[in-house]
């Protein structure tokens, strides 16, 4: 679970963060990151309908937190991150998404 002060939770900051963000893609999912003036990188997930049902689109949540978690401190400070699945994600095993993360993660470094 991510702590409160890692968890980005009102909807305007989500939509600004996917509009105005550096995008970052990986074949599952997709890394949305903006800076802010905050000291603490928050992280928000964006699993849409076209993932699956709702106890697929859940489990793919889940799945994502539990990855995310400790891979935060990789993010530069400040950070806000949305963390968007793309359809493939729906049938994708824990590590697979895992992977996803740390190459779209990999992507940021580099820039």
């Amino acid at each position: 679970m991510l702590p409160a002060s890692a968890r980005l939770r009102k909807s305007s900051e989500i939509s600004a963060v996917m509009k105005s963000g550096t995008r970052f893609s990986a074949k599952l999912v997709v890394l949305h990151v903006a800076q802010s003036s905050s000291e603490h990188t928050k992280v928000a997930f964006a699993v849409g309908k076209n993932v699956g049902n709702s106890v697929v689109r859940h489990k793919v949540t889940r799945q994502l937190r539990h990855a995310i978690t400790p891979l935060i401190g990789s993010f530069p400070a400040g950070s806000h991150v949305v963390i968007r699945a793309l359809p493939e994600a729906n049938q994708a095993s824990f590590s697979q998404l895992s992977e996803n993360l740390k190459f779209a993660l990999s992507k940021l470094a580099k820039s």
